[in-house]
Formats: structure tokens, sequence, C-alpha cells
């Protein structure tokens, strides 16, 4: 952690001290700290940098603050941070990038790195070939032990990850692969081919980001190869990757599900957030004039009767609470591959079994309540407020469960239905079957009277 010391290195104008610190201190601790800093310090505390520092520090800022350094640095020394990350970080960074830009700083690459970057910009957003990195162990077929150490020691000293080696045949398609452990623990003169495991997990690069994540957490990997239509191998996905990957599909299900759009930070502009927002909130607005409008044909039944305005309020928030919390558990169980689409029957039967204990529970306290609210010319609406309960929280857990199960069976992200449109459409159900029930009792049973 940062000592109050650097924190407050900037505003004492201590430069020296805090270049003394900067560059003593964790590379990640440093990306936070200049993150932290107001924008025209950032560059200042940067540049206190030394070179192996700054090339470390640099992979661990925001997309955000990486292109406000680029902007404010010379030539010379964005290239050399450029040319220093990793390919999959650098493609990343390029997402965010103005095409000009990229095309300079491309155009400054080495050969070498950029034929890298664009083999990963070449594949689409969100898949196994857009995350890996191309900066793996490769070895060949025919090699010793000794022969293989001695290559790694050689050739890749600055490869992404150093524990596992994959073996190819000439045409480089994926053949085996062999732990680092067994490498340092088996004699010299042992072909590897002898070693190496011919069962290979691996994944396509047009496989899901979400879905490479769920296979490394089942086999406990470190990292996963990814190869082409072909098998041939064109890069990995290392265990630090797949951490941003199961944040980044956390955050995204969690804003869809409250009603978020787009990739907002606690600490994001106002700009950003109304941006996020509006749209989401306009659009319930909408939702909502249809569950108003669903009322309104009803407003003479609501005055004759007014202990409705009391009970109606509950059956919007209860509805809509028990159907966001089947969503929730429906979409997280989707979400880290423990249920599919085949088990949708399953899940249902579940949630129904669930679903009417807690309508029972939740009918009986709305029929308790109404008894209490309503004067007793009206007491027989608890009636029919309890039957209504129960009858929206059965509606609830089996749209909860069946809306992101039938988006996932057609391919799309189950997390498109969220909250706010299920708690909508739950209130539409509950308030047209409770007033209608209503209205018909009026009518054919004169209660009122």
């Amino acid at each position: 952690m940062l000592t109050q010391d650097v924190r407050t290195a900037l505003d004492i104008a201590d430069l020296n001290q805090l270049k003394w610190d900067l560059n003593r201190l964790q590379p990640v601790d440093v990306g936070e700290y200049i993150t932290q800093l107001p924008k025209k310090q950032r560059a200042i505390a940067f540049r206190l940098l030394n070179k192996t520092q700054a090339i470390d520090v640099f992979e661990y800022l925001p997309t955000e603050v990486q292109e406000e350094l680029i902007n404010s640095l010379h030539d010379l020394e964005v290239v050399q941070l450029v040319e220093a990350m990793s390919p999959d970080e650098r493609a990343e960074l390029f997402d965010e990038l103005p095409a000009g830009v990229i095309k300079r700083l491309l155009q400054e690459l080495s050969p070498e790195q950029r034929q890298a970057t664009a083999t990963i910009l070449g594949y689409p957003e969100g898949t196994a070939g857009r995350v890996m990195t191309t900066e793996y162990v490769r070895l060949r077929e025919g090699l010793t032990v000794g022969e293989a150490l001695s290559k790694i020691r050689r050739q890749d000293e600055d490869k992404e990850t150093i524990y596992y080696a994959y073996v190819t045949d000439d045409n480089r398609t994926l053949v085996r692969v062999v732990s680092l452990r067994q490498l340092l623990f088996t004699f010299p003169d042992v072909l590897i081919r002898d070693i190496a495991s011919d069962r290979v997990i691996k994944v396509r690069t047009e496989t899901p980001q979400e879905e490479v994540a769920q296979i490394m957490k089942r086999y406990d990997l470190i990292a996963i190869p990814v190869v082409d239509r072909e098998d041939r191998l064109v890069g990995i996905i290392t265990i630090d990757d797949v951490m941003d990957i199961l944040e980044e599909e956390a955050t995204e299900d969690i804003q869809k599900l409250a009603g978020v759009s787009g990739d907002e930070a606690a600490l994001s502009s106002p700009l950003l957030t109304i941006r996020n927002r509006l749209p989401w909130l306009l659009g319930i607005m909408a939702l909502y004039i249809g569950a108003a409008s669903a009322i309104a044909p009803f407003q003479a039944i609501i005055s004759a009767v007014p202990v409705l305005a009391v009970i109606m309020p509950i059956f919007s928030n209860t509805g809509g609470t028990v159907g966001i919390q089947a969503l929730t558990v429906t979409i997280r169980g989707l979400g880290v591959g423990e249920v599919t689409p085949k088990d949708t029957l399953k899940i249902l039967r579940k949630e129904l079994c669930a679903g009417l204990g807690t309508a029972i529970v939740l009918a009986t306290t709305m029929f308790l309540l109404s008894l209490i609210w309503a004067r007793p010319q009206e007491r027989w609406v608890a009636l029919i407020a309890g039957m209504v309960m129960a009858t929206n929280t059965i509606v609830a857990v089996t749209l909860g469960t069946l809306l992101p199960m039938g988006l996932k069976r057609l391919k799309l992200d189950p997390a498109l239905v969220s909250g706010p449109l299920v708690t909508t459409m739950l209130d539409t159900i509950g308030f047209l079957t409770f007033l209608s029930l209503i209205s018909v009792a009026l009518k054919v049973f004169h209660l009122q009277n």
C-alpha cells in the first residue's frame, strides 16, 4: 500500500523523494496512485519513473489514463511503452484510441509486434482470439528435455508465462502440452514426446471469452492454448486475462440487471452516468406508461374502494422483488456455467416449489394487512388480495426463470432481461388481475353496496 508521504509528495513538491518512492513500489500500486492524481499531475508523476518501472506501470493503468499519457508524452517515449506491452494489452489499448493514433503507432512498432497486434485485432470482440496473447513457449516434437530447457533459456525469457510449453508439429498444429515441472524433473536426454500429454485442453479463436473462463475454472488451469480452425496454435490465454474477463462479465451482468448500459464506474463523469442511465430510464418510463394505462380504466373502482390505493403498491414491490430474485439466481447460474438451457424444467420445478411456499406466506400476510387497513364494508377485498398475491408470486418465479433461459437458448445475453423490465411486466399483470377481479366482484355480487 502507498504511504502517506507518497500520496502527498506532489503537494509538497518534493519530487526527488517522490521519484525514489515510486520506483521502489510495486507497479500495480504506482498505477493506482497515478490514476488517483489530478489529470495535470499524472504526466509529471509518470515521468519520474525509470524506464523499466514505467513500462511495467503502464500496463496497470486504465485505458483512459493510458490514452491521456500517450497524448502528453513524446513520440519516442510512447513507442517504447507500446512496444513493451504484451500484445493482448496493446490490443485492448488500441480499442480505445482514435484510428489515426492507432495507425501511427502501428507504423512505429517492430514488424513482429505489429503482426501480433494486427492478428489479435482481427478477431471479434468478446472471443478468445481477442483476449489471447501471442507470447507463449512453443517446442518441436523431436526435442529432448535438455534441448527444450536450453531453448526456453535462450528465447523465451520475455514470454507471458513459461509454466506450460506447447508442443507442435512442423505445421504448428498443437499436439501435446508439457509443464515446466515435468521438464525440470526429467533427465535431459528424454524426448519431449515421451513425457508430454496428448490430452490437451484448448479453445478456438471464436470461443466466447466467458466460456474460456469457465473452462479454465473447471480444470484449474493457469493458461490455456488457443487454436484456429486448422488446430494450429496461435496464442494462449492466461489466468490474469481470465480474472479481467470474469470482472468484466460480472460488471456487465450487474449493470444490465439494474438497467445501466455501457461500462460505468463509481467515479465516472456525470455526463457518462447520464448517457448510460437515461436511455434505460426513459425506456422503463415508457413501459410504466403501459402499466399505468392498465390501471386507468379502473379509476372509478379505486374511488369506490379506497383501500385499493393502499394495497396496490405492495403488489408492485413484492412481485417485482420475487421476480428479480429468481432472475438473478438464474442468470448467475448461466453465467458461471452451473446450469444450461437443458436444465430449464429442473430449475423451474425447484422455483415453483419454493414459489408455492413463498406464495402461501405472502398471500396470508396480504390478507391480514388488507383486513387491518380496509373499512368493515371493504374487508371482502382481503380475500381477492391474498389470491392475487399468491398468483403474482407464481408468475414472478416463472418469468424470472424462463426469460433468461429463453434468451440463452436463442444465444443472446440472459442479462438483457433487466430487473426493471421484469418488475414492469409483473406490475401490469398484477394490477390488471387484481382490479379486474375487484370490478367483477362489485358488479356481480354488489359487495360495496
